[in-house]
This record gives structure tokens, sequence and C-alpha cells, in this order.
């Protein structure tokens, strides 16, 4: 039982660090680009 704990417990920092490093080194930006819509104003 100790034995799959340990397991878990080292699978669980494996993907904690595997996240970490992707977030920090994957591409993570968004795309950008201008947007422009018209906009209708209601005056007098």
């Amino acid at each position: 039982m100790l034995r799959l704990l340990r397991f878990l417990f080292l699978l669980a920092v494996l993907v904690g660090a595997a996240v970490i490093g992707y977030a920090y080194l994957g591409d993570l930006s968004p795309d950008q680009s201008a947007v422009s819509e018209p906009v209708a104003l209601d005056g007098n």
C-alpha cells in the first residue's frame, strides 16, 4: 500500500512539473489582431 501511495505521489509531482514546464516553455500567447467595428450612436 505504501508503494502505491509513493508511486501516486511521484506521478503527481511529475505531472505538476510537466504542466509548469509547459506553461513556461510552451507558446501560450494569444493571437493578436486589430478589431474595428462601427458603433451607431443615438444622438440628437
